[in-house]
């Protein structure tokens, strides 16, 4: 691996994603990605007894099927890399004693999807392992009592607000062989904190923005490509209010985003106008995860997408920094996805 510029590493090997997974709840499963998904469960409460319970099952059901994507068995996983938005992290770690594999727990809120997987495609890259696994999730009920309002409280949320998801996308990065046609992990752009102010937790869209167009900056400074090199460049959840934003912020930075589509997982996994209750969009862990895991990489491997930029967003807040009026801090990691040769 070599460093470009000051944010990005390129993998020098190209680690592939053997296999992926996009597991999901009932509400994605009547949204416009039914068909990518893996699995779809059709209660939220998944057999269990307790919200925090069901998404553990969710995570343990992705990381499952990953690996049987991959055509790997349990045994020969040599690395986890995984977290989510509950305190301590505890549905990856709960998942991680079922794989009992070494274990990297990470926090990055929403964009926690793009960090695990550069992190695991570092693991491989290095020679430090030869699979790795990447993942994490987030469940509506979990995420909206921790960090909002619990949700048989029915409360009404502005036009702002996003609809967490019920979902988790787990992915299998080894050595590429020299024979796989990919997706490979090329680079990724690990992304700085930005906080231009914002304490609203039902407004995530616009806090993130200004974390996204960052990243997306730096990885276009780091690289001296263009927008027009990839086919797709989507953001994790910025919804229909962070979106614009981050358009606005990158046209003032010079970015021409005109020259590819330019989208956003919270946008693509819910349909908006039949599915009125999502309000702006998609968010959590789950979101990015299960769109890139499942929509993107079954596109890819249709010959329909060849290059993608995906850049996982995060709101680094906690139920005790907005009560203390903290401003929320964000945060933006891309990796970028190939299909095909060494071309870059």
């Amino acid at each position: 691996m070599k460093q470009l510029g000051s944010q990005t590493w390129q993998y020098t090997t190209r680690p592939v994603i053997l296999g992926s997974s996009a597991v999901v709840g009932p509400e994605e499963g009547e949204g416009p990605l039914t068909s990518d998904f893996d699995f779809i469960y059709d209660s939220l409460k998944m057999g269990e007894k307790t919200w925090e319970k069901a998404e553990r099952a969710l995570f343990e059901k992705a990381s499952k099927l990953a690996l049987i994507n991959a055509s790997l068995e349990q045994e020969q996983l040599e690395f986890f890399v995984g977290g989510d938005l509950m305190n301590q992290i505890i549905s990856s770690s709960f998942a991680a004693r079922q794989l009992g594999v070494p274990y990297l727990g990470v926090f990055g809120a929403c964009s926690t999807s793009m960090e695990s997987l550069a992190i695991a495609s570092m693991i491989v890259d290095s020679g430090g392992g030869k699979y790795a696994l990447a993942g994490t999730s987030s469940h509506n009920c979990t995420v909206e009592k921790q960090f909002r309002y619990p949700t048989e409280y029915g409360s009404q949320k502005p036009p702002t607000a996003q609809y967490t998801v019920t979902g988790s996308g787990c992915a299998v990065i080894g050595r590429d062989d020299g024979t796989s046609a990919g997706p490979h992990v090329v680079m990724a752009t690990m992304g700085r904190i930005m906080d231009l102010g914002l304490k609203d937790p039902f407004n995530m869209g616009a806090a993130m923005a200004p974390a996204a167009a960052d990243t997306i900056t730096a990885h276009f400074r780091d690289t001296a490509l263009s927008p027009g090199y990839y086919d797709l460049i989507v953001t994790g959840d910025l919804a229909s209010v962070g979106l614009p934003i981050a358009k606005d912020l990158l046209a003032k930075e010079g970015i021409p985003m005109e020259q590819t589509e330019f989208n956003d997982c919270g946008l693509l996994i819910y349909d908006l106008d039949k599915q009125k209750y999502v309000i702006a969009g998609g968010s959590g862990c789950g979101c990015s995860a299960t769109v890139t895991y499942g929509h993107i990489l079954k596109r890819m491997k249709k010959g329909e997408l060849k290059r993608v930029l995906v850049v996982a967003t995060g709101a680094l807040l906690s139920p005790l920094s907005y009560q203390q009026g903290e401003t929320i801090p964000c945060v933006a990691h891309a990796v970028a996805l190939e299909m095909g040769g060494d071309e870059a």
